[in-house]
């Protein structure tokens, strides 16, 4: 009947193990996020708009979708009006071609869009940025090498622009928080200037009849002097908001965006860390050469 030798189990033939859950591939979803509408699921499709989360959409997919009044998905539950999105501006990859939608490897396909300055392919291998005031994309590595202060200017199409105007396109959670913080500060940033305007209109058509009008009573001038105009009200408020801006701009990661920012500058990092770069005061007293070309039989 055979087995006359005997046999010999082993330990997955009488244990049975949890199978491990299937695990999702890690460059399909890359490249999914990249180059599908985040609303729809479908390919992407000109014009490209995006978030102030970073996410990205086909524009008329969006209209749709607003016109129709349809709940839209937890993804893209911020995006109330077309106020909340904004058309981008990338630059199409000479290289891409039609055969790159559907055939080759996804190591070997190539990207609809490049960034313009440095060349690195749009597909979620590399951190891309966009900027919220002219729409322009960039890869982030781009953007640091451009020394600027916090105000500048946009290097492709000289549009000025300022920190919390720089969107991250796919990031990931951390980048999501800061992105809802960007989006607070831009929002206010709108509302302030609203109001600036109403009350500049107000002043102009009060200041008009001011000069026909013959002078009144001194009472009434000293009642009227003691009530304050909605003009000053609404540019005390402006005033509040610009301060509360402007201590949002000292947010320390903020501030890391900037081209420069030192470590030895930051308030959170310990004196232990400050140590392991050139620019702490210690490194800089030091006699001996630096630790990465230090060779013990010449120094």
């Amino acid at each position: 009947m055979g087995c006359d030798g005997g046999t010999i189990p082993r330990r997955d033939e009488l244990v049975r193990v949890k199978q491990k859950p299937e695990q999702k591939d890690k460059d399909a979803e890359r490249e999914f996020r990249w180059r599908h509408c985040t609303l729809t699921q479908q390919s992407l499709q000109e014009p490209i708009a995006m978030c102030g989360m970073g996410r990205l959409y086909s524009k008329q997919s969006v209209i749709e979708r607003l016109l129709e009044k349809e709940p839209m998905p937890e993804t893209a539950a911020h995006v109330k009006s077309m106020k909340d999105i904004r058309q981008l501006n990338p630059t199409p990859n000479p290289a891409f071609t039609e055969e790159d939608k559907t055939e080759g490897l996804l190591d070997t396909r190539h990207s609809p869009y490049i960034c313009k300055l440095i060349g690195l392919e749009m597909s979620g291998k590399f951190r891309f940025v966009a900027l919220w005031s002219c729409g322009c994309v960039l890869s982030e590595r781009a953007l640091k090498q451009i020394k600027g202060s916090v105000a500048s200017t946009c290097p492709l199409c000289q549009a000025p622009y300022s920190v919390e105007d720089v969107v991250v396109l796919n990031g990931n959670e951390e980048d999501m928080e800061l992105m809802r913080v960007k989006m607070e500060m831009r929002a206010a940033k709108r509302k302030s200037s609203k109001k600036d305007k109403k009350s500049a209109k107000k002043v102009e058509v009060k200041a008009e009849p001011a000069e026909t009008q013959e002078p009144v009573a001194s009472t009434s001038k000293s009642a009227a002097a003691e009530k304050p105009t909605t003009s000053t009200k609404t540019k005390a408020v402006a005033q509040v908001k610009r301060l509360g801006a402007v201590n949002a701009m000292q947010d320390p990661e903020l501030k890391r965006l900037k081209s420069d920012f030192s470590v030895a500058k930051d308030p959170k990092a310990t004196d232990v860390y400050k140590s392991l770069f050139t620019s702490h005061k210690t490194e800089k007293d030091q006699e001996r050469a630096h630790w990465v070309t230090y060779n013990p039989f010449y120094n």
